[in-house]
């Protein structure tokens, strides 16, 4: 994140003796992204972050995707999803590709080990839930529609409160995932036209620090394998630490929608990019306020990129057939647009109540195997005026 942020204890300068009260020594952690020329933080543990008793190879993170076919618009009802696992063991994956991978989660159980991705950041949209996120820099409370940002080696652990229904739409990229370019100065600091500032960011509120010995497991995500890594003593002692590098939670309600007298463009929607790809959110908003404006998305291709739309709340007037965690795939190639009748009943109107989720790809999207059964064959017709009118 573009801001410094420090918690707990620290000593005066980088790289020197710090102590505990009994004379020892704290064992410094830097760390660093982009060899050591990207964001960073150092944490300050109890014990060696090296300190393992043992690993377990678990095996390939399997990616297992249909057969491609004929290029088609596509949507998935994951509303019926059934409820079951922790954040890691219950994802199931919809679709992905050598820059990012969508899964949905629908966790009922609090992890018995601690999670790693050393791969790359991840970043959990919470539709359904809250609870706490345990990390090595501190706890962070989520609630529905938060985007947990979670970096890349960060030590991490999901507690949901108990009796919550949780929906957790998953994002795992392939590198680093950040607030727009064109957002910040080259200070870091977000600027006025930016559709959300600091204020909105939450960092990790409590550093909760543990001095426990035993064993205790972390799971690596590294080389697309997992491997249960056992330390020597619970992994969150940290006991103070600083940088730029760190989890944070935005929430999709503080972001501020950007309107224009004509219907503006996806861009206006961005909220994070990563390499290969960029996260967008739509939300409440005042329609365009000339008089002759359509409210409703022109037609229009992605000539290079796939864009998957995951539908949170409200009524997303551009769209038939649709409810809250369907997920629609409009793939590069072939254009798309609003369905029939849809133009000619926004006009006039006054304000849209739609909450949805946008990732754009500018690499083509693979639909994972077990995303099949879930799809509604009848969408890609939908937009023929026999089929758009019946299909609700």
């Amino acid at each position: 994140m573009p801001f410094y942020v420090t918690r707990g204890h620290i000593p005066g300068k980088r790289h020197i003796q710090f102590r505990p009260p009994d004379g020892g020594l704290y064992k410094e952690q830097v760390m660093g992204t982009r060899g050591f020329s990207g964001a960073q933080s150092i944490l300050y543990h109890i014990h060696a972050p090296t300190a393992v008793t043992r690993t377990i190879d678990l095996g390939p993170v399997t990616r297992d995707f249909e057969t491609p076919g004929a290029l088609r618009h596509r949507h998935f009802r994951t509303a019926a999803l059934e409820p079951g696992g922790d954040i890691l063991t219950g994802r199931r994956l919809l679709m992905g590709n050598a820059d990012i991978t969508l899964s949905i989660a629908r966790p009922t159980e609090t992890q018995q080990y601690f999670y790693r991705n050393g791969q790359g950041d991840e970043v959990l949209f919470i539709h359904r839930g809250r609870g706490r996120l345990q990390t090595c820099y501190g706890s962070l409370s989520y609630m529905e529609g938060d985007y947990l940002v979670i970096p890349i080696g960060t030590t991490w652990r999901m507690v949901p409160d108990t009796g919550d229904e949780h929906r957790v739409l998953v994002m795992e990229a392939a590198g680093a995932v950040a607030p727009p370019r064109r957002y910040h100065n080259e200070w870091g600091q977000l600027l006025e036209h930016s559709p959300y500032c600091e204020r909105d960011i939450r960092v990790p509120d409590e550093l909760e620090t543990y001095d426990e010995n035993g064993e205790f497991e972390v799971r690596v995500r590294a080389r697309d394998r997992l491997t249960a890594v056992y330390l020597d003593h619970h992994p969150l002692d940290v006991v103070g630490w600083d940088g730029y590098l760190h989890p944070y939670a935005l929430s999709i309600y503080d972001f501020e929608p950007v309107t224009g007298r004509i219907h503006q463009p996806p861009p206006v929607h961005q909220t994070f990019e990563g390499p290969g790809f960029v996260i967008c959110s739509f939300v409440p908003r005042l329609f365009d306020y000339h008089p002759l404006s359509i409210p409703v998305p022109y037609n229009h291709s992605n000539v290079d990129s796939d864009e998957v739309l995951y539908y949170v709340d409200g009524n997303f007037m551009s769209r038939r057939g649709i409810e809250p965690a369907s997920v629609t795939l409009h793939p590069a190639g072939i254009p798309h647009g609003p369905h029939p009748g849809a133009v000619e009943a926004s006009l006039g109107r006054q304000r849209t109540e739609e909450l949805a989720v946008m990732l754009d790809t500018f690499k083509p999207l693979q639909v994972a195997r077990n995303a099949v059964p879930l799809e509604d064959p009848a969408y890609l017709r939908s937009w023929l005026p026999s089929e758009g009118a019946s299909h609700s």
